[in-house]
């Protein structure tokens, strides 16, 4: 029997690797159970789990879910404008923002900024890792897209504000806003929801609850837009000029945000030892003990 050159076997290796890539970022999590079910638990909440036990840490995560209504509109404006200012506009994926970022990583000669929106973000928390590669870019931007279509903006935006990492152990905003300031989500003054929106590039260095330099300037330059916004919109409502998002949302044009290297495109030794979680494997709520989601497997870990 006549063997295989190893061209040959290089070839076949190389279509079956590339075959197996395009099933994997293709192939899509069902988002429709989002629309009226909160999540269990996230990827990253995963993660921070198996990290801890690594190092053979106990570890208590800090999240408690509120409803949108409970949510400060303060948090959620200073959210939106220092995190994605055109959330109210893209359909998932901010492109000029992904050039932009894509041409400072050229121009730094490395990894620097992702362009992410807060739906792509949604998508990285809820089932990917903070991994470099571009088929996990890939599939955060198909995800993305799959969540504004079932979901809508304001969905999206209450599930973000309530899963994102805010510290270390501390997920989403309800239990930030009571580590940092004592106080219940619905209570924050703008001050206090700028400073928790200012922290989100990197959540487990910067702490809102204490104004450091980077928080501070990273305030003052929020708190201004935030104010520009409002005579925007206060000159707006004398003229004949369709509103395009949420009367009490809404946020003008008002150029490029800073573009600020994210933990989550930072971590390379953290992707490399926790790779993204498509193992199948089930995972343990830990308050509970339960195995969350439907026959006993994590709805939230793509599979």
């Amino acid at each position: 029997m006549k063997r295989a050159s190893p061209l040959v076997l290089i070839l076949a290796s190389l279509l079956l690797a590339a075959a197996s890539a395009a099933v994997w970022v293709v192939w899509l999590p069902d988002v429709k159970t989002l629309k009226k079910r909160s999540p269990s638990t996230t990827a990253y909440m995963e993660m921070r789990k198996r990290q801890a036990l690594a190092k053979g840490r106990k570890i208590e995560l800090r999240w408690t879910w509120v409803a949108s209504d409970a949510i400060s509109e303060n948090l959620k404006r200073a959210v939106v404008m220092a995190e994605d200012d055109e959330f109210w506009r893209h359909d998932g994926v901010d492109w000029d923002a992904i050039k932009s970022a894509y041409e400072r990583n050229r121009k730094a000669g490395r990894f620097a900024a992702g362009g992410s929106t807060i739906t792509m973000q949604l998508a990285r928390n809820l089932y990917l890792s903070p991994s470099k590669n571009p088929l996990r870019k890939a599939k955060e931007i198909l995800i993305a897209r799959r969540l504004e279509r079932e979901l809508g903006k304001r969905r999206i935006l209450e599930l973000y504000l309530n899963v994102v990492e805010w510290g270390k152990g501390v997920f989403g905003c309800e239990a930030a806003a009571r580590l940092y300031f004592g106080k219940p989500c619905s209570d924050l003054t703008q001050d206090e929801a700028v400073a928790m929106a200012v922290v989100l590039p990197n959540p487990r260095r910067w702490d809102a609850g204490k104004r450091g330099v980077y928080v501070e300037r990273n305030s003052q330059r929020i708190i201004g837009r935030l104010q520009a916004a409002d005579r925007a919109k206060a000159k707006a409502a004398g003229e004949d000029i369709a509103v395009i998002a949420p009367p009490e949302l809404i946020e003008p044009v008002l150029g490029e945000s800073e573009i600020v290297e994210r933990a989550d495109d930072a971590d390379d030794d953290e992707a490399a030892a926790f790779p993204d979680p498509y193992s199948g494997e089930t995972t343990v709520n830990s308050s509970t003990g339960s195995v969350p989601g439907e026959n006993g497997r994590n709805p939230l870990i793509l599979e």
